[in-house]
C-alpha cells in the first residue's frame, strides 16, 4: 500500500514537472517540444500505470481507515485533517483520471491514445453513454438533427473537460498550499527524519555535559533540533502505539501520544498560548510522570516507526527532567539510594558479591589479582538474587568446562547503570561507568563477558562515548580516569551467549546435540535482540543441547518486553495482563506446539525475575519452567558426561 502511494506520487510529480519543463523552458525559450512521438507513447503509459497503482494505493488505506477501521489508526490525535489529507490525495488521483479520459474523448480518441489505458478506458466510458462534443454538436447541425439543447446549453465533453480541469487544478494548488500546515508535510518532514536517522540512537542515550546545560526538559526549547523533527514526522499510523508492552498492559503509556502531544503543545504556544510544565504530576503538565514511568525502555516503537522516530531520546529527556524535580516514584529512590550506598540495587553489602561462588566445586579467579581471557561481569541479579545466582553457577561451571581462562572484580564490581541511566539519573551513571573503567584499566584481560543484556548494552555503547575527562575534577565523582575509554573498540565486549556459542563452535564443550530432548520455546532480550541485533547465538546454544525450538510468534526484532526494563523491575502497577504473563500466554497457547511447550527459555537475569514472577502470578507455575540457556547447557553436559560413563561402564 505504501509502496503503490509513494512512488506512484512521485511519477505523477516527475510527469507534472516534465510537461512543466516543456511548457516552460523548452517550448518558450527555444521553441523546442520533446513531449511527442515514442516519448509521449512511453511517457502516457508509464504515467497512467503509476497513477492507477496511486489511486489503488489510497483504496486500500481508505479500505483500511474506514470499512476494516484498523485501530492503531485511531487515536486522541485523529482529526479532520487526516480525512481531508486521505481524500485530497484521492482526488488528485482519480481527478486526474477523469480529466485525461475528457481529453482523449473530446479529442476524437485517437489510436495512439490506447497507450493511456486508463484514461482511455475512461473516454470509452463517455463514449458509450453517447457524451457529445463540440465538433459533433456542429456536424449534426449541418446535416439538420437537433443539437440544439447540448451545444447551446454547453453541456459537451469540451465543458466537461473544463469542468475537470479547473477543479483538478484547484484541488492541486489547495494541496500544495496546505503542506506547510498540516499532514502532507510528512511527506517531507519523515524524508529528512529517515535520513538524518541515528542507527545507535536508544541503545546509546544523548550524553549530558557536566555542566548539565539543556539536557532536561524545563521548555520545549530545551528539545534539540532531531527531537522536534521526530514530532514533526509522526504520522499519526500508531505502529508504536500496536507494539508498546506498556500500552498492552493498560499502563498509561502511548508512545505517539507522548510525541504529539509535544508536537500540539509547541504548535499551541507558536499560536500564543500558555507556557505550563512539559512533565509533572497531576494532570498540569503536557505529559504526566506516570506515563514516562510506564516505560520499559524496551525500544519496540523505534523499531516499528517506518519513519526512524527516535522516541527513547525524547522519552529520556523526559526522565531526566523528572529526576531532577524529584518526581520518582519512591521504590526507583529507593534503588538509586542503595546503588550510591552500596553499588547494587539491592542494597547489599558489595562484600557478599561474589558469594554466589561458594557453593561451586572449584574457586572463581579474581581479575584483579591474575591475568585472564575473559574479564566476567557478573551484574546485580546474579550475584545477589537466589534465582539468578543457579545461572551464574551454571555459567561459571561452562566456562571451567571449556577449560577457558575468566575471573571477576568481587566487590569492586558494581550496577552497570544501564537502567538508572534509562530512568533519568545521568550522574550516578556517570560515577558507575567511571568507576568501572578505572577498575578496568588495573586488570589484565582479553575481553569482557557479561551475564546480562543490559550490561553488554551499556559496556559495548554507551561507555565508549562518555567523556570522563569533564568529570574527573569533579570533587563529586569517585574516579580519577580522564580518558576516553575503548574508543577504538580494541577491547571486545560480549553476551556470554556469544562467548559460549564460539566454544561450543570451537569443540570445547562436546556437545553433539542430542543430550536433551525438551520441546522449548525462548524469548528474545530486548537489549540482546532489539538493541543489539544479537539472535542467532542463543538460539545455536539451545539447538547444541538437542532441545527442539519452538517460536513464539513474536519473536527476534518483534520480542514482546518482559515488563523489567526502563525501571519496570523495581516499580508496581496496576496492569492486565503484566507483560510477562502475557508472554507466557503465548509461549502456550500461540506456538505451534503450544501445551507441549516444557521450558520457557531466557538469557536474561531480568528477564528471568519477571517470568518467574509472571509464572506465579498468572497461575502457570503447573504447566511451564522457567530455564536460562546456561542451565540447559549444564543439564546437556550432565547429560554428555553420564552417557560416557555408561559408555565406559559398557
Amino acid at each position: 500500500m505504501h509502496s503503490f502511494i509513494l512512488w506512484g506520487f512521485l511519477t505523477l510529480f516527475i510527469a507534472t514537472l516534465i510537461i512543466g519543463f516543456q511548457l516552460y523552458a523548452t517550448d518558450n525559450f527555444f521553441d523546442y517540444q520533446f513531449w511527442q512521438g515514442d516519448f509521449y507513447l512511453s511517457y502516457q503509459f508509464i504515467v497512467d500505470a503509476m497513477g492507477l497503482l496511486f489511486v489503488v494505493g489510497i483504496g486500500m488505506a481508505i479500505y483500511r481507515r474506514y470499512w476494516v477501521r484498523n485501530h492503531r489508526l485511531w487515536g486522541r490525535h485523529t482529526s479532520n485533517e487526516d480525512d481531508i489529507f486521505i481524500w485530497t490525495l484521492f482526488g488528485l488521483g482519480v481527478g486526474g483520471f477523469l480529466l485525461e479520459g475528457a481529453r482523449i474523448y473530446a479529442t476524437g480518441m485517437p489510436d495512439h491514445e490506447v497507450v493511456s489505458f486508463v484514461g482511455y478506458g475512461i473516454a470509452m466510458v463517455f463514449h458509450a453513454i453517447d457524451v457529445p462534443t463540440t465538433g459533433a454538436a456542429v456536424e449534426a447541425t449541418l446535416n439538420g438533427a437537433d443539437y440544439s439543447a447540448v451545444s447551446d446549453l454547453g453541456y459537451n465533453a469540451e465543458t466537461i473537460h473544463w469542468l475537470f480541469w479547473w477543479s483538478h487544478s484547484l484541488l492541486a494548488l489547495f494541496f500544495i498550499a496546505w503542506i506547510p500546515y498540516a499532514k502532507p508535510f510528512h511527506m517531507i518532514s519523515s524524508f529528512a527524519n529517515v535520513v538524518t536517522a541515528d542507527e545507535k540512537a536508544g541503545k546509546r542515550l544523548p550524553n549530558v555535559p557536566s555542566d548539565l546545560d539543556a539536557t532536561n526538559a524545563e521548555s520545549i526549547e530545551d528539545f534539540t533540533w532531531k527531537e522536534i523533527l521526530d514530532q514533526d514526522a509522526c504520522t499519526k499510523c500508531g505502529r508504536c502505539s500496536s507494539v508498546c508492552p506498556a500500552k498492552a498492559s493498560d499502563r498509561p503509556l502511548d508512545p505517539r501520544n507522548v510525541i504529539l502531544d509535544l508536537k500540539k503543545y509547541r504548535e499551541d504556544l507558536d499560536a500564543g498560548g500558555e507556557e505550563k510544565p512539559i512533565i509533572a504530576d497531576g494532570g498540569t503538565s503536557v505529559i504526566n510522570t506516570e506515563t514516562m514511568e510506564s516505560c520499559m525502555a524496551c525500544m519496540a516503537c523505534m523499531d516499528a516507526c517506518p519513519v526512524d522516530i527516535e522516541h527513547l531520546q525524547s522519552f529520556t529527556r523526559l526522565n531526566r527532567q523528572m529526576t531532577d524535580q524529584g518526581d520518582v516514584a519512591p521504590s526507583m529512590q529507593d534503588v538509586f539510594q542503595n546503588v550510591m550506598q552500596n553499588g547494587n540495587t539491592f542494597g547489599d553489602s558489595p562484600r557478599n558479591r561474589g558469594d554466589w561462588s561458594d557453593d561451586l566445586e572449584f574457586d572463581v579467579t579474581d581479575a584483579r589479582e591474575e591475568e585472564v581471557d575473559y574479564l566476567w561481569y557478573v551484574g546485580d541479579f546474579p550475584s545477589y538474587d537466589e534465582r539468578n545466582k543457579q545461572v551464574a553457577r551454571s555459567l561459571a561451571t561452562i566456562l571451567k568446562e571449556a577449560d577457558v581462562s575468566f575471573g571477576i572484580l568481587f566487590d569492586d564490581e558494581k550496577f552497570d547503570g544501564n537502567d538508572i541511566r534509562r530512568v533519568g539519573e545521568e550522574l550516578l551513571y556517570v560515577e558507575l561507568a567511571g568507576h568501572h573503567v578505572e577498575t578496568w584499566e588495573d586488570c589484565e584481560f582479553d575481553k569482557i563477558v557479561c551475564t546480562d543484556p543490559h550490561s553488554y548494552n551499556t559496556f559495548k555503547n554507551e561507555y565508549p562515548e562518555l567523556n570522563f575527562d569533564e568529570f574527573a575534577d569533579d570533587p563529586m565523582m569517585p574516579f580519577e580516569y580522564d580518558e576516553q575509554w575503548n574508543e577504538d573498540g580494541e577491547i571486545e565486549v560480549y553476551h556470554w551467549t556469544q562467548a559460549v556459542e564460539e566454544l561450543v563452535s570451537d569443540g570445547k564443550l562436546n556437545l553433539d546435540g542430542t543430550e536433551l530432548d525438551y520441546t522449548v520455546t525462548y524469548h528474545d532480550p530486548c537489549h540482546l535482540g532489539r538493541y543489539n541485533d544479537e539472535y542467532e547465538a542463543p538460539r545455536e546454544l539451545i539447538k547444541a543441547t538437542g532441545c527442539e525450538l519452538d517460536e513464539m510468534p513474536r519473536n527476534r526484532d518483534n520480542s514482546f518486553c518482559c515488563g523489567g526494563g526502563g525501571g519496570g523491575l523495581w516499580m508496581d502497577f496496576e496492569e492486565e495482563p503484566k507483560p510477562s504473563e502475557e508472554r507466557i500466554r503465548e509461549a502456550l497457547e500461540d506456538t505451534d506446539n503450544g501445551p507441549d511447550v516444557e521450558k520457557f527459555v531466557v538469557a536474561c537475569p531480568m528477564c528471568m525475575t519477571m517470568y518467574e514472577d509472571g509464572r506465579k502470578t498468572g497461575g502457570y507455575e503447573a504447566e511451564i519452567e522457567i530455564v536460562d540457556v546456561a542451565e540447559l547447557i549444564v543439564e546437556a553436559i550432565g547429560a554428555e558426561e553420564k552417557a560416557n560413563l555408561e559408555v565406559a561402564a559398557d
